[in-house]
């Protein structure tokens, strides 16, 4: 079945040595040859940047996406940039695999519209706004004393400009008033690119229900993460969990708002889907769990599908 996978942080990892380390093949959890084994219709590979180990957060991403565009050129065959429905669609109708950029720190912005238009001009598609730290769009998740906190008003600019410019707005990260601000300030459909249901885990990174409804009622998604922490306490990232969460979010919020966030190459590797070319075992546990296939196919693909269709210009 086509897959689509709204986050990994592959990217990242290439950086550790980008003479010798491929996306062709590797170690890692996403590779050519892994995405190809998933029948990956698309990839969405985030330019990661901490902004406490880089002392210049906008040139490290620019040094990231260069590294993504020139394994993009070793992997013409193979894979190949997308930037909207139609991109999507040629590229399936030319058996190549659709490699979506975004970005995970809104911090990389420096507080300048300019940098996210410019950002638009070289590809990206999506901006998830925070990650673990305070920036000059708003606040995350991680800490108790951010999570009433809201949008800045640069951060507001950043939603109209995203929504004006056909790009994805990603609430995975951020602040539950972030959350709820951008609801209330997007015209269009957002995304929780990887991240869970809060009343099956209770973790900071997961949606509560009333945030599940709320995407769901603008017409997003949000992509189920791996990451073990987020789905329960078990030592290892477990398939009944993953079930688990997706059988309460189909509760709350409909099967509509379910998708991919493997969060692969980001988070630790002890997962019972060990890499991207083994997402059948969560296709299969789905199947075991009474899941019609209509459904499944839209967890997989179809539900991202209809946001990249509806957003992205």
């Amino acid at each position: 079945m086509p897959i689509i996978d709204l986050h990994c942080d592959t990217v990242l990892l290439l950086m550790a040595d980008k003479n010798t380390l491929q996306l062709r093949q590797n170690d890692f959890c996403v590779d050519v040859e892994k995405l190809k084994q998933a029948s990956s219709m698309a990839q969405f590979f985030a330019l990661f940047v901490d902004l406490q180990k880089t002392d210049n957060a906008l040139e490290t991403c620019l040094e990231m996406a260069d590294t993504f565009y020139a394994q993009l050129e070793k992997n013409q065959d193979a894979l190949r940039w997308a930037g909207n429905y139609r991109d999507l669609l040629e590229n399936k109708r030319q058996n190549k695999i659709s490699a979506f950029l975004t970005i995970e720190e809104g911090g990389v912005l420096r507080g300048q519209l300019h940098h996210l238009r410019n950002f638009y001009h070289l590809g990206v598609r999506l901006i998830t706004l925070t990650w673990n730290y305070p920036n000059e769009i708003g606040y995350p998740n991680k800490e108790a004393q951010y999570r009433s906190r809201g949008l800045t008003p640069f951060g507001k600019e950043v939603v109209r400009e995203m929504n004006r410019l056909g790009m994805l707005i990603d609430v995975s990260h951020l602040s539950d008033q972030g959350f709820y601000d951008v609801a209330a300030l997007s015209t269009q459909p957002f995304v929780a690119s990887h991240s869970n249901a809060r009343t099956v885990q209770d973790h900071p990174r997961n949606l509560t229900d009333d945030m599940i409804r709320v995407l769901a009622e603008k017409g997003g998604v949000m992509g189920i993460n791996f990451e073990r922490t987020f789905l329960g306490n078990s030592e290892i990232s477990r398939v009944e969990d993953m079930v688990r969460h997706i059988k309460h979010i189909r509760q709350v919020g409909g099967i509509d708002v379910i998708a991919l966030g493997t969060d692969f190459d980001g988070i630790e590797p002890v997962c019972e889907v060990s890499h991207i070319g083994e997402i059948g075992k969560l296709e299969q546990g789905l199947r075991s769990a009474g899941f019609a296939e209509s459904d499944i196919e839209k967890i997989c693909h179809n539900n991202a599908e209809r946001v990249i269709r509806n957003v992205l210009r």
